[in-house]
């Protein structure tokens, strides 16, 4: 049933992530798969870390969050151990000396992160990801910055509203049924924020039907679908029922959940949706009467009816 406008809850989550403009670590496991340590249904959260074994330096663990089966640890990498398990250590190091690409323009060290199983004791580690280089002075905290401004962001997103229409229309009948559906896609952009490429992807989750007549369904998933010629005036999800006649105007908003990333990284969600009007449509709705009439018109010609 159809009632009034009904709100939109949305579920804010907390979001506490820190970034350098060192490469991050490309995350793979074992078997060379993307696997990416972040929940689905929640953001973990990255931390810095001590590297053993060196003077004070700090690495980025891929994840310090508590949903994440894996505990992390960095390792020096090219030293003798690492020469033996990847003969080709040297050269695909990473340069991490003092350069315009390092954060304060600080000098690294390449690590690897290793990983391993929380629910298996004792612990065994598997190489996960690296080289990348880390700093003994932890950098800029962009990914914050970027977190901070994204739902901004987002707003200003030139979404393509959703294309709809209604069957029958423009002309529909008082008491049938008249049929509307909308067609809403994804769509990416790409911009730079504090000097990252970030990639803004909008959803389309929701719609909020506006019927002309007063009536307000949504939000709803469904967006509802064009009708076979012959099934015209059959009852649909998203059609509706005109008890007045007049002319009006039918209209949709499409609700987009938005996610992005920075520099190719995990994908992370935006807060709040972005709300998108169509262009609303004319719509007039008339009255159908039927008379019955006694002449025969080959009898009459100018009988009434004939």
């Amino acid at each position: 049933m159809k009632t009034g406008p009904s709100a939109l809850r949305i579920l804010l989550i907390p979001l506490l992530v820190v970034a350098s403009l060192a490469p991050a670590p490309t995350q793979a496991d074992e078997a060379g798969n993307n696997d990416a340590a972040w929940n689905g249904d929640e953001v973990d959260t990255e931390g810095w870390l001590p590297i053993p074994g060196s003077e004070g330096d700090l690495g980025k663990s891929p994840s310090i969050g508590a949903s994440d089966d894996f505990v992390y640890e960095a390792r020096l990498a090219c030293t003798d151990g690492d020469m033996t398990i990847f003969p080709a250590c040297s050269t695909i190091m990473p340069s991490c000396s003092t350069g315009s690409n390092e954060p304060q323009g600080e000098a690294g060290t390449a690590i690897y992160w290793y990983r391993a199983d929380k629910s298996v004791s004792p612990l065994i580690w598997h190489y996960f990801s690296g080289p990348t280089c880390i700093h003994d002075e932890q950098p800029r905290d962009l990914l914050a910055e970027i977190a901070g401004q994204i739902a901004t962001e987002f707003q200003r997103t030139p979404v393509v509203a959703a294309e709809f229409g209604s069957q029958p229309g423009p002309h529909t009948l008082r008491g049938k049924e008249t049929n509307v559906w909308a067609t809403a896609t994804t769509q990416t952009f790409n911009l730079t924020m504090l000097g990252q490429n970030v990639t803004i992807t909008a959803t389309p989750v929701a719609y909020t039907w506006n019927y002309g007549d007063g009536t307000i369904w949504g939000p709803t998933p469904i967006h509802g679908a064009p009708l076979h010629q012959d099934r015209i005036g059959e009852q649909t999800q998203t059609s509706h029922i005109y008890t007045e006649t007049g002319r009006l105007t039918i209209s949709v908003t499409t609700h987009f959940d938005g996610t992005y990333t920075v520099n190719g990284g995990p994908e992370l969600p935006i807060p709040g949706q972005g709300n998108i009007p169509s262009p609303a449509q004319p719509l007039t709705v008339w009255r159908a009467e039927t008379h019955l009439y006694a002449d025969d018109c080959i009898v009459n010609p100018n009988g009434i009816g004939c």
